[in-house]
């Protein structure tokens, strides 16, 4: 289990990736009108003037007490995603934002197009197990990617498990696989409908056949086999209360063993404290099957716990707490017998790798194999019994393989600058596969031969355009208090870089130490093809430089983050890339809520707004499902330290009437059970009354969908057409 990551709750879009071939862990819209004697009344879309005319939605009379600060929540109704009024509030906003958007002209040729570039092959990197290979396939269009197995590379690949069968509208993703040891069974997760909630079944690979064996009430876990291939661990939390499936906090998660072909409530429980709720599990066994290793984190806080069990072919034994000061952030790498690899940030904010023998576990005796670098270290696999190391030099990736002994062997040689997306391979091979992306470069593998010290492309998708025509620079600006913060732009070769006219699309992120690194996206291609230029900034909050960088941007200095975002865009102004009537920002998640506090502090500033499944209401985020876990990034409402900033900042508070806002597409989904969809209809309801001017604030809610994970290509395509039309519209863009 190389380069292991915990899979913890960061309120982010989470992607499923590949390391070392192990997945560790994702309309129609009713058109009637409603008029509702609870008061919540609902009117026709455009008034005869043609200006937007929004629902009118009922305020109720809440009013907390915050360590003597009274706080207004006069839409506190709409958390209760399940009533009745909710659900007709939700189908009336739709109703409006659909009909806005279906009479922009440009819009079915924007989907035309997106769809057209969308239609490409799309393969995971292979991966080995059990004897047999596996990789996933896309064929272009499909809602979700097809997993395929084979004897050989040279064997003809089968179909092992196709998620779009699962459901008509392709809204149950394939989430999580692990292959038993003998390459005899397959277990895999699924999710209905975005959920976070995952579905544990086991197939017999050699058939196909699914067994009895159905675990239900799985979110943040994947499986890892027993050396004997007779059960899989994995961890799992209480079944929560009918209809609370998105309100209910999710505490006291447990580790079991599940043994193949019996029923999940003869799992064997393995560990868990009742004494620590919010303490969370990841349990997988080491290649030698020796042990079992338990990761053990606290909400999306960087420290954690490493503990492990001596197996001696039982299932269980003694838990170890190997190391449970919680002073840093561990990652299991591997083990050879007693000698355990991590990565930590333990006395370095760039990371380092140390070693430590369990049979003499005294920080004494613990031993730098790879020092800190000037480089961020991003992740660590041993393959070819090498370390093979993933570095961050200003937010792109470089690949260096050194000796257990930490002696550097080669830095293998990138095609560009970009990101590496994935690494296969285990350590007795003598190849490694992974895969290198960048901003005009979709996803390509390559082929490491250790002997020869050298990479071959394996496998380049088609996509219908050419790389050539786009052009990616890296720039910086100037935040609060001398900051230096890049910013990486792309855009189509022979526009006027700086007429000051450019229609700009600036993302960003800033949180739980998570970078953002150039990636190929189908839909940012399209932007820059309709003469956009697509901006990234890499702001603090992130952990692009390290540690300290990271938390520059966390709890009490949270404003930086939103300081970083507004100074590259007035740097991207200043310096004539656009103009504010040409610049829109957008992120998600956590990058939902830069862009509602950015809006909200500096509404002149940008045209239009995308803020997706955003964190809105910062006083009661952690009352719902895993919003507690993010409480080391922002703190929580209830100390009153934190309260008064995280009041300075929560977007949905500091809405204020009579301002000009800029046009602003919120979006979010009915089914997302990470950052729940009352964040964003709290937030719409209050813009929509809030703003003064006519340019438009429309929430599009996504039915059967969740936080972002599985959710089906078609869905993918009919969001970003709207998008993207919706700036075309409001940028006024030709």
């Amino acid at each position: 289990m190389k380069f292991f990551k915990i899979l913890k709750d960061y309120p982010i879009s989470t992607q499923k990736t590949k390391r070392k071939g192990k997945d560790m862990m994702y309309s129609a819209v009713k058109s009637a009108l409603f008029f509702v004697t609870s008061g919540v009344i609902l009117f026709s879309l455009l008034s005869c003037s043609g200006k937007i005319k929004y629902p009118v939605t009922k305020e109720v009379d809440v009013v907390d007490d915050y360590h003597g600060t009274k706080v207004a929540d006069p839409y506190r109704w709409l958390e209760d995603d399940n009533s009745a009024e909710t659900k007709q509030w939700v189908e009336a906003e739709n109703k409006v934002t659909f009909a806005y958007l279906k009479k922009i002209p440009q819009r079915k040729k924007i989907e035309k197009r997106l769809t057209e570039l969308w239609d490409y092959e799309k393969y995971s990197l292979p991966y080995k197990e059990g004897g047999l290979y596996f990789f996933s396939k896309n064929d272009g269009l499909q809602n979700q990617p097809v997993l395929y197995v084979q004897e050989s590379f040279e064997a003809e690949p089968r179909v092992l498990i196709d998620p779009n069968k699962f459901s008509e509208d392709g809204t149950i993703a394939l989430t999580t696989t692990s292959v038993s040891k003998n390459g005899k069974y397959i277990m895999y997760g699924t999710a209905s409908g975005g959920s976070d909630w995952q579905e544990f079944k086991v197939k017999e690979i050699a058939t196909g056949k699914d067994l009895a064996d159905h675990l239900k009430w799985i979110k943040f876990s994947g499986g890892s086999w027993s050396r004997d291939s007779q059960g899989f661990y994995y961890s799992r939390y209480p079944e929560p209360k009918e209809g609370e499936e998105l309100q209910q906090q999710n505490r006291f998660p447990k580790v079991y063993f599940h043994r193949v072909g019996t029923d999940q409530s003869d799992d064997e429980l393995i560990y868990e404290d009742p004494t620590q709720p919010d303490w969370g599990f990841s349990a997988f066994v080491t290649d030698d099957g020796r042990y079992l290793v338990l990761h053990v984190w606290q909400g999306t806080d960087r420290r954690n716990r490493i503990y492990y069990v001596k197996l001696n072919g039982s299932r269980q034994g003694r838990v170890i707490k190997l190391l449970n000061d919680f002073d840093a952030g561990y990652q299991y790498i591997d083990n050879d017998g007693s000698l355990f690899y991590f990565q930590t940030d333990l006395n370095a904010p760039k990371s380092k790798v140390i070693a430590i023998d369990v049979r003499r576990p005294n920080r004494l005796n613990w031993k730098t194999v790879i020092p800190e670098r000037d480089d961020v270290l991003s992740g660590v696999n041993v393959i070819n019994n090498k370390l093979v190391a993933v570095y961050m030099h200003n937010a792109h990736n470089l690949i260096k393989i050194f000796e257990k002994s930490g002696s550097l062997v080669n830095e293998v040689a990138l095609p560009a600058i970009g990101s590496v997306a994935g690494i296969s391979g285990k350590k007795e091979d003598s190849e490694m596969f992974y895969g290198f992306t960048s901003f005009s470069y979709p996803t390509r593998h390559y082929r490491y031969d250790f002997a020869a010290g050298e990479s071959t492309l394996f496998r380049s998708p088609e996509v219908k355009f050419n790389p050539e025509d786009f052009e990616t620079q890296q720039i910086f600006c100037e935040s609060k208090g001398g900051v230096k913060v890049p910013i990486f732009i792309t855009y189509k070769k022979g526009i006027d870089l700086k007429s000051g006219n450019n229609p700009t699309y600036l993302y960003g992120y800033g949180g739980f130490n998570i970078s953002l690194t150039p990636s190929f996206s189908v839909s940012n291609l399209q932007w820059m093809e309709m003469g956009g230029i697509y901006a990234m900034a890499n702001i603090r909050g992130g952990g692009e430089y390290g540690v300290e960088w990271y938390k520059q941007g966390t709890l009490a200095n949270k404003q930086n983050v939103f300081n970083d975002f507004i100074a590259a865009a007035e740097y991207l102004i200043a310096e004539g890339y656009t103009s504010k009537e040409k610049l829109a920002i957008g992120g998600g998640s956590n990058g939902g809520l830069l862009v509602g506090a950015c809006m909200t502090q500096r509404p002149d500033l940008y045209a239009a707004a995308l803020p997706a499944v955003g964190v809105m209401d910062m006083l009661r985020y952690h009352k719902f499902t895993i919003g507690w876990a993010w409480a080391s990034d922002y703190g929580r409402s209830d100390d009153p330290e934190q309260f008064m900033f995280l009041y300075a900042y929560s977007p949905y508070h500091n809405l204020k009437e009579g301002t000009c806002y800029p046009a602003t597409l919120v979006t979010t989904a009915d089914h997302d059970d990470r950052v729940v969809p009352a964040h964003s209809f709290k937030f719409a309801a209050r813009l929509q009354k809030c703003q003064i001017c006519d340019k438009p604030v429309l929430i599009r809610i996504e039915t059967r969908a969740g936080h972002g994970a599985g959710k089906p290509t078609g869905k993918q395509i009919e969001e970003q057409a709207d998008k993207w039309a919706f700036l075309v519209k409001n940028l006024e863009m030709k």
